[in-house]
């Protein structure tokens, strides 16, 4: 009894949640610092109150090549607000022990290597962010340098497949992931329209692999409905667009946020 104690004392909170829920996790994106600098704590806040279980809070970036209009748009006004790295640290500081909820950041190498991958590490650790994903960080690289760096600061991190990744890199790629493994539906800009038929076979596919970690889908994940399809085959989907649309006009994040996960897992 006292070593199970143990254990779970030591387990991170992504493996926590994902030892306590299997099915329909919802991870929610937002952007730091929209829509206005002060946002993102009150955001993350209202997100773990109406039942999102993780957040993945967007780091903005000048080149965003991943991300569809509506992000990239969201990350540009982020950083006409001001947001930087260093201002969203210091935002986190406050992030626990309020929040319980698995924190994830999520953006590109280039403003991460200019900060220093180790420094930025130790910083994220320091506030209590529970995992990295950053989109174009090359798997060699990770594996031969960085991953050393993730682990020693008690960090997960996600890597992303495809369906056009080849089965064998899936399986690489899910060895070097922990936390969980980020299905993208399609290679498309985020927030793009999707043929769910041909998403439900790639999901199916992913299923049948008997993978090491929780699979969570993203792009394309905008309501009720799409929730529902794309966590038929998985442990939970990822929606970003569809928030940040929300959010965009909003001039009550809490109440929007409250609104919005209703309509997608009703009222928690």
């Amino acid at each position: 009894f006292i070593y199970v104690h143990a254990k779970i004392r030591f387990m991170t909170r992504l493996k926590k949640l994902f030892e306590v829920k299997h099915s329909k996790v919802l991870n929610v994106y937002c952007t730091a610092g929209y829509p206005t600098l002060d946002s993102t704590l009150p955001i993350i806040a209202a997100l773990e109150q109406n039942g999102a279980d993780l957040v993945e809070i967007g780091m903005p970036y000048s080149d965003p090549l991943a991300d569809g209009p509506v992000i990239q748009e969201s990350g540009a006004r982020a950083i006409e607000n001001g947001m930087s790295i260093e201002i969203l640290f210091d935002q986190l500081k406050s992030l626990r022990p309020t929040i319980q909820l698995p924190v994830v950041l999520m953006g590109y190498m280039n403003p991460v290597l200019q900060f220093g991958f180790d420094k930025f590490c130790e910083a994220a650790a320091a506030v209590g962010v529970d995992g990295l994903i950053l989109p174009d960080m090359p798997a060699y690289e990770f594996e031969a340098k960085y991953g050393a760096i993730v682990k020693k600061h008690g960090l997960d991190f996600i890597f992303l497949v495809t369906p056009e990744t080849p089965t064998e890199r899936i399986v690489y790629l899910d060895s070097l992931s922990s936390g969980f493994l980020y299905a993208v539906s399609a290679s498309a800009t985020t927030g793009s329209a999707l043929n769910f038929d041909v998403v439900d076979a790639y999901l199916q596919k992913l299923k049948q692999m008997h993978l090491n970690n929780p699979i969570l889908v993203g792009f394309g994940v905008k309501d009720a409905a799409s929730f529902e399809l794309a966590t038929r085959h998985t442990t939970g989907a990822i929606i970003g667009s569809a928030y940040i649309k929300a959010l965009e006009n909003s001039s009550d994040v809490t109440a929007t946020t409250a609104q919005f996960l209703s309509s997608i897992i009703g009222q928690k």
